[in-house]
């Protein structure tokens, strides 16, 4: 509405003649485009792929975590160790390191985005698929230092086109993004447990506003939703099960006060910095091994390994806590936050803070759990201060740690809030992420990450 609409509108109102509603034009729209055959038939496709894709998307979570648990469980203890030795991640991540690039150079679609780049690198073409999931194969099982999330972005968007290409559907600019973001938001609901996050984190992943948005949340919501019955069931339908996402805090927690506040602001601006920090200089990564590709991936795979193994040599711990996303180490650290001396989380806070740069430049997958992981590692160091408590500074260092990668503070919000399952604290998560996000923006902008590389008729190329 421009300013001399809204004079109009209130002069009318001052004057005793009903103001017309503002947002009535809009309305109308959004009538039309809800009224439309077309796009109602595009919604009932939508909620039908879901199903498809929520499968696809447990298996393939299923698959990944079949294989990290062989490869850091089974394989050393069928050679006599009890755990993973400490040289373990030199072996396994250079490898993931040359797969990698292989699949990059040889495969359409390179791979997959650079998670440097952020979570999600457009739509993904039916054909592209098999090098996201191959690439994602060869990165996250093998020790790499990001999540599952922006695969399944990808393997969601996918299926979805592809769905569309089998069923023969008319296939204009706007049915595909509609079932691009229905797909998508399949498979996020189930890595984070919750149709509402997926639904959330697409809204602002979009970034268009007005009756557009709408449609094309529907599609996503009413898919992410179909995509929850899947994984949690109902009536005497017990669903499939995966490993879920929500901590159980056991420290008790009463009500929140000034130094809870006050603490919020420094550590929320320290994690914003030190996020921004490490994203530059995956970028940089991605920029390095963006020439010679599979000698560079390996040399800062090798990196990220040298991360994990000095970690377990200093601390006397697994390599896993570097050498993984760690989603599932992530329970374990609010539940029993004690078991983690301060070396150790100091130790984490590097050594993951290093692999997660390299990995972000170099291997494929997602950015969020890492950056979750070291921002509950954060709040827990934090803790002791005066005044603060475990409960807050946990509070603190998630929202922060997401709204500072993510750069999208609601989706952060109701991702942590959802998290920790409470919302005593939600005030906090809500500054925090407030002021990591506008530290995160007033920060100098990165420079580009380099598209990756496709094969096209035996040619290595750039999109």
């Amino acid at each position: 509405m421009t300013a001399d609409q809204g004079a109009e509108a209130g002069a009318g109102a001052v004057e005793g003649r009903p103001a017309q509603p503002v947002q009535s034009a809009e309305a109308d729209r959004l009538g039309d485009i809800l009224r439309s055959p077309g796009y109602l038939k595009t919604l009932v496709i939508c909620g039908l792929v879901g199903i498809p894709v929520s499968l696809a998307a447990f298996w393939f979570l299923a698959g990944m975590h079949w294989l990290e648990h062989a490869l850091w469980d089974d394989l050393p203890r069928s050679l006599g160790w009890d755990t993973a030795p400490w040289w373990w991640p030199l072996v396994l991540l250079p490898l993931a390191g040359v797969l990698v690039a292989l699949v990059a150079l040889r495969l359409p679609g390179g791979g997959g985005h650079i998670p440097a780049a952020g979570m999600g690198g457009g739509a993904t073409l039916p054909i592209a698929l098999p090098g996201v999931l191959l690439a994602a194969a060869a990165s996250l099982p093998l020790g790499a230092t990001l999540g599952p999330e922006a695969p399944l972005i990808a393997l969601g968007g996918g299926l979805a086109l592809m769905f569309r290409d089998l069923t023969r559907s008319p296939a204009p600019k706007r049915t595909a993004v509609l079932l691009g973001a229905a797909g998508a938001g399949a498979a996020v609901s189930a890595i984070f447990g919750s149709p509402l996050i997926g639904a959330v984190l697409l809204i602002e992943m979009a970034g268009i506003g007005g009756p557009q948005l709408f449609a094309v949340m529907l599609p996503a919501l009413l898919s992410s939703g179909i995509g929850a019955l899947v994984f949690t069931g109902f009536g005497h339908w017990t669903g499939l099960q995966t490993p879920g996402l929500a901590m159980k805090v056991t420290e008790p927690f009463q009500r929140l006060d000034a130094l809870d506040v006050l603490w919020a602001l420094p550590i929320s601006v320290a994690v914003a910095f030190a996020l921004h920090a490490v994203i530059g200089g995956a970028r940089q990564v991605a920029v390095f091994v963006s020439t010679r590709t599979v000698e560079r991936s390996l040399l800062c795979a090798l990196g990220a390994g040298v991360c994990a193994a000095l970690y377990t040599l200093l601390t006397d711990r697994s390599p896993v806590d570097v050498a993984s996303s760690g989603q599932t180490l992530m329970s374990g650290l609010v539940t029993d936050p004690r078991a983690w001396g301060i070396g150790a989380l100091v130790g984490v806070l590097v050594f993951k803070g290093l692999a997660y740069g390299l990995c972000l430049g170099t291997l494929r997958g997602g950015p969020i759990f890492p950056a979750l992981f070291l921002g509950a590692a954060a709040g827990l160091l934090c803790a002791p201060l005066p005044g603060l408590g475990i409960v807050p500074g946990l509070a603190v260092g998630l929202g922060a740690a997401a709204a500072g990668v993510l750069r999208l503070p609601v989706s952060s919000v109701v991702l942590v809030v959802l998290l920790l399952g409470s919302t005593a604290a939600a005030p906090l998560v809500i500054l925090s992420a407030v002021v990591a996000f506008v530290t995160t923006e007033l920060l100098p902008a990165h420079g580009p990450v380099p598209a990756p590389k496709r094969r096209v008729r035996g040619a290595v190329t750039r999109p």
